[in-house]
């Protein structure tokens, strides 16, 4: 497929990054399984990209470990329908998802005290706590 893949209004994948190809299904399909390939598998070319900046990919790699081969390329199968087209535009889908989580810049996290109040009804929850197990204790002791 010919088309690039538009991710939002700044961002568009180049056509010459994505490859596919179809392959037979697996699973019921009747006598239509053996004779049509309508599953898709997505490929991206996540290395040679110059459409995403470096930190971008850097978090896509990480949201897509798992659908990393040994070239870089993020591998994205679906057979999600009988329709090689619908297989396609889900595959298709599913890139476009992974790379407007991977667009978000994460928070950096800053590290803060508690405060007196919580550490305060913290200890006496634990002292309310302690009271209530040596109340059950028998006196015997």
């Amino acid at each position: 497929m010919s088309e690039p893949l538009v991710v939002n209004d700044r961002i568009t994948i180049p056509a010459g990054d994505l490859t596919f190809t179809a392959t037979r299904s697996s699973g019921p399909g009747g006598q239509n399984v053996n004779k049509v390939s309508s599953r898709v598998e997505l490929r991206f070319d996540l290395e040679g990209t110059l459409a995403l900046a470096a930190p971008t990919k850097t978090r896509l790699r990480t949201i897509a470990k798992s659908y990393l081969d040994g070239e870089g390329r993020i591998f994205i199968r679906s057979e999600r329908t009988r329709d090689r087209l619908q297989n396609l535009a889900d595959a298709r889908e599913k890139l476009r998802l992974m790379i407007v989580e991977a667009l978000v810049v994460p928070k950096k996290r800053r590290a803060t005290k508690p405060t007196y109040g919580s550490t305060q009804r913290r200890l006496d929850g634990k002292s309310r706590h302690s009271d209530k197990k040596r109340a059950r204790r028998s006196g015997d002791e």
